[in-house]
């Protein structure tokens, strides 16, 4: 009995650093794709992209999000989240709140690197969808969730899909929806700051249904805000995930991911 009781209590410090690494999202380095809610049913995340081995990537697990982040581009790779009818309804109003730092992470975008940047602050997950909870209002404004965007593409076009995004959800219940940069090459085009943001040269965004027969659709914006339309910039998940190297929905059985990511028909939503 004593040497039972001395092996589990020399248990405990791994078993207390499993659970923080499962908090965080990262178990030996593998994304978690799943969780257990409190009534330990299994909760399937299908809005996660599979992990990233081509890039650097940090998990991190926010109230209505989750954000993969690149200390080299000091950037989010992808924001996803998964966005509910109820979720798009809230008495949390953005007003108020501030652009933060995020100490989680290092190195790290501050706001004095985009002081005089001429470029706006731009959400992946927006603010609109965190009106919900007061923490996911919060956490909205941490810069791992933000990038450098063309103030008229984040006044506009960016914010004209957020809110198509979120009549979808009233539409069918709930929607799926990743996001992030997009950029040209291995080097940057442009950085910001004393920390080198590094400045997207266009974003992505995909959305998902699993409403009825699920469908999916994507769109790409080039990060200089000329005016286009979002029929026009529509695309298959299929283009998407040839132009940033990320694999989305690998949760989903593969005849349904082959089949949605290969389409993409505006007029369906």
């Amino acid at each position: 009995m004593k040497k039972l009781l001395l092996l589990s209590l020399a248990l405990l410090p791994l078993l207390a650093s499993c659970r923080k690494q499962a908090a965080q999202g990262t178990i030996g380095g593998r994304q978690a794709a799943a969780f257990y809610d409190a009534n330990r049913q299994k909760v399937t995340e299908y809005e996660l992209p599979a992990p990233l081995s081509d890039r650097p990537e940090q998990i991190l697990r926010r109230t209505g999000y989750t954000t993969s982040y690149n200390k080299d581009t000091r950037c989010p790779n992808w924001v996803a989240w998964h966005l509910t009818k109820a979720h798009t309804y809230g008495k949390q109003q953005r007003a108020g709140e501030v652009f933060s730092e995020d100490s989680d992470v290092t190195p790290r975008a501050t706001n004095n690197d985009y002081y005089n940047s001429r470029y706006d602050r731009g959400h992946m997950c927006p603010a609109g969808d965190s009106k919900w909870d007061a923490t996911a209002m919060r956490e909205s404004f941490l810069f791992t969730n933000i990038c450098p965007q063309n103030h008229a593409l984040n006044k506009y076009e960016w914010n004209t899909l957020e809110i198509q995004c979120r009549e979808w959800a009233r539409k069918y219940g709930a929607v799926d929806i990743v996001c992030g940069p997009v950029y040209d090459g291995p080097s940057p085009s442009r950085t910001i700051g004393r920390g080198r943001v590094h400045v997207p040269d266009g974003f992505f965004k995909v959305v998902m249904c699993r409403t009825g027969r699920p469908k999916a659709i994507g769109f790409v914006f080039r990060n200089d805000g000329k005016k286009v339309s979002l029929e026009s910039v529509a695309c298959t998940v299929d283009e998407v995930e040839r132009l940033t190297g990320i694999d989305f929905y690998p949760a989903l059985d593969d005849k349904t991911e082959r089949r949605i990511e290969a389409q993409a028909d505006y007029g369906e939503w």
